[in-house]
């Protein structure tokens, strides 16, 4: 038998922690509080519907969306994230630095293939999206966390692990991150641009949840402080649009735009013209505004169903951040209890599932970092499943602490 690449085996336990959480997604018989998809009353389907009944016939739009497209993406809905997603948030772009991506992980993965070499270094988060993680194993690149506290990044120590470790690369999810709801503060971001730019460092801006924000004042993306281009900003459709169109984009420089061209050719030639076409309609006829509204008011009292039941029933001493918008609440737990260990034992007895903290903790952290945490999604159930199944969950912890903890 042929041997498989040093990639495959490198990426192993990632690829079983991010299949725990997907299959949860689909298990008819769990509560799952792990994954991080929208709500199904998120979906615009019957506005996707009617728009897919104007677009598929035989004229010349309809042609259009069947044909291989453009490998930068589909016009319109360029245009659309140019006029409707970046520059009423502070981000003012041309047209022809936006590219449309399939998913918004494929930028994370066109941008190590750009730009990582076995053996570089990448400074990420702590605790990180548990994907990237996956993504830059597999390009054996070396991930170095950095602090965090609430207000995200702690850009001094940023600054530490530049100038011990010389990093190719920063990767940051500054707003409502994943796993934790944390926001970056506004100076943070201006100070994380200047730092790419002075050391000549590439910031990845992973951006996918910024729109949906429940409370407090918008702030301006790292990439509008970026003065040399050192700064990519990526964001997706699949938190306001749909995850299975699979679409997502990113903004690089003229310099990067056209080696990422290149790239995105030889890889898969063009994004899903049918989906692009159908979500730039669905910007173009003005359903957007509403849309978003409607995903704010639905997710703003799941947030909050969560936060209530979290501070009445879970054991005296947890901790959990309250996020401003986003899919997340990160919960740690008394040291006695290890989320992992437990885990199994809380499907079968309460058929819950949540997302264990210790797998969002890339190399480099202490061992056991976050075996008492936990990433609470909140977007895919309603408030009373949320209230009911956190008294079950919070009512299974303080047991286990009356009996001694996890080892007991």
């Amino acid at each position: 038998m042929s041997e498989f690449s040093k990639r495959v085996s490198v990426m192993a336990n990632e690829v079983k922690n991010l299949k725990v959480l997907t299959e949860s997604l689909v298990s008819p018989d769990i509560i799952s509080f792990a994954g991080g998809a929208p709500a199904k009353e998120a979906y615009p389907f019957k506005i996707i519907g009617d728009i897919a009944k104007e677009v598929f016939q035989p004229d010349a739009r309809g042609f259009g969306s069947v044909v291989y497209g453009t490998t930068m993406g589909v016009v319109a809905l360029r245009e659309a994230v140019r006029d409707i997603l970046l520059k009423p948030r502070g981000l003012d772009v041309d047209i022809d630095n936006i590219m449309i991506t399939a998913g918004g992980i494929q930028p994370i993965n066109m941008l190590c293939q750009l730009f990582i070499d076995p053996g570089d270094t990448i400074l990420v988060e702590t605790p990180t999206f548990v994907h990237t993680s996956m993504i830059y194993k597999m390009f054996q690149a070396n991930l170095v966390p950095c602090e965090m506290d609430d207000d995200g990044l702690v850009i001094a120590d940023v600054e530490a692990k530049i100038k011990k470790y010389h990093p190719k690369m920063i990767y940051t999810v500054p707003t409502f991150q994943n796993p934790t709801g944390v926001t970056l503060a506004q100076e943070r971001r201006k100070q994380l641009a200047e730092l790419g730019s002075r050391y000549d460092i590439i910031i990845l801006e992973d951006d996918p949840y910024r729109e949906i924000r429940y409370s407090g004042e918008e702030l301006i993306p790292i990439k509008a402080f970026d003065q040399t281009g050192n700064t990519i900003f990526a964001g997706s459709f699949s938190k306001i649009f749909s995850p299975g169109s699979r679409l997502g984009f990113m903004v690089a420089s003229d310099e990067f735009m056209d080696k990422l061209c290149n790239i995105k050719l030889g890889t898969d030639t063009c994004t899903n013209t049918m989906t692009q076409t159908i979500a730039g309609e669905f910007f173009k006829q003005g359903h957007y505004p509403q849309h978003l509204e409607n995903l704010k008011n639905l997710y703003r009292s799941r947030r909050d169903a969560m936060v209530k039941a979290l501070d009445a029933y879970f054991p005296e001493g947890t901790k959990h951040t309250y996020p401003d918008g986003g899919y997340y609440v990160w919960v740690e737990l008394p040291k006695e209890l290890d989320t992992g260990k437990l885990a199994p034992e809380v499907a079968e007895k309460l058929n819950v599932c949540y997302g264990d903290g210790s797998i969002f903790f890339s190399e480099g952290n202490p061992e056991g970092a976050g075996s008492n945490c936990m990433r609470m999604n909140f977007s895919g159930q309603p408030e009373q499943v949320i209230t009911e199944n956190l008294e079950k969950l919070g009512n299974f912890f303080k047991e286990k602490l009356e009996q001694g903890g996890t080892s007991c």
